[in-house]
């Protein structure tokens, strides 16, 4: 049975359909990962400036705090709220994290305030503090809580110490602990939060 017209007039046709289909597919793929790439380098871009943010905002604290053994709130609750907005933002998975590690941040000095404050019947520490603590928690999420809390404890320890021995400072003068927190932070932005979480 002869072959149909139409259907010898389509046979040298196809395999520059084939082609086609390969070039289309291509050119999908190209696009794809030139958005990726992009989405990527933007992470990357609003990332390393959100850390150098914070990176400036902890110095800020530390020396203000070191000053007036005060801690403004016009920079910690920005501070607070710009790492919950930047974990979800970019990092969305890690979101439920940085909520637990604001608000157990925030609790965990309260509580020691708190305690302190009832047995001896004076305050220990400043709210400045708690907020600090919930920044920093909110930036590197709950489980550098501990971490940061220990360097900042035993930094704070050593040094009070230190400044008595040398007598420069005076015997029962609060030290604030501002910048041993600020401190931590900044050491754990540094190395790297996993290198101390993990």
């Amino acid at each position: 049975m002869p072959t149909p017209r139409f259907i010898r007039t389509l046979k040298p046709r196809l395999p520059s359909a084939s082609i086609s289909s390969h070039r289309v597919r291509a050119v999908r793929l190209a696009v794809i990962r030139s958005c990726g790439g992009r989405t990527f380098r933007c992470s990357a871009i609003c990332s390393s400036l959100a850390y150098i943010v914070l990176l400036w905002a902890l110095i800020t604290l530390a020396l203000i705090d070191f000053d007036t053994t005060l801690l403004p709130d016009s920079i910690t609750l920005p501070l607070l709220w710009l790492g919950l907005l930047w974990h979800a933002w970019l990092h969305p998975e890690q979101l439920s994290s940085a909520v637990w590690g604001a608000a157990v941040g925030y609790l965990a000095l309260w509580t020691v305030y708190q305690g302190f404050k009832l047995l001896t019947g004076k305050e220990g520490m400043g709210f400045g503090d708690f907020k600090l603590l919930a920044a920093l928690g909110a930036w590197f999420g709950v489980a550098a809580l501990l971490p940061i809390i220990l360097l900042s404890s035993i930094c704070g320890a050593v040094i009070g110490i230190a400044l008595q021995l040398l007598k420069l400072t005076e015997r029962g003068r609060p030290i604030p602990f501002g910048p041993f927190l600020a401190a931590a932070g900044i050491l754990l932005l540094l190395i790297g939060p996993n290198t101390l979480v993990a």
